[in-house]
């Protein structure tokens, strides 16, 4: 086994945030893998590009999906969570969380903390 890495791009304020840090360890937890660390980062490892550049479009994403709510505190971000597990395994939990995260199909509807998986 070996570390992997998560990653999604947020545009959470600090609830949507502990929501999505929920959905990644129950993935987590009802498999053979243990989360070694995490981090919220707002730029890109040996880049200029912050993650305001790259995940904009998140920020438009809630404005259309609601509109007659504020944004507050929500701010973009990157949430990097290590994973100590095989590849079989990872793949398994980036699906389980992508589900959870949206998890209403195909249908148009919104979601509780626009996300893309980076």
């Amino acid at each position: 086994m070996r570390t992997r890495e998560l990653k999604f791009g947020l545009y959470a304020d600090e609830q949507g945030l502990a929501w999505v840090k929920k959905l990644v360890e129950d993935a987590v937890g009802s498999r053979s893998a243990r989360i070694s660390g995490e981090t919220v980062a707002h730029t890109f490892p040996r880049s200029e590009l912050s993650t305001d550049d790259v995940y904009d479009f998140l920020a438009e994403q809630w404005a259309v999906e609601h509109p007659a709510q504020s944004s507050d505190a929500r701010e973009l971000i990157e949430l990097r969570v290590h994973l100590v597990c095989s590849l079989r395994t990872w793949r398994a939990i980036r699906k389980t969380v992508i589900k959870t995260l949206c998890s209403e199909g195909m249908v148009p509807h919104t979601c509780r903390v626009p996300w893309m998986a980076a």
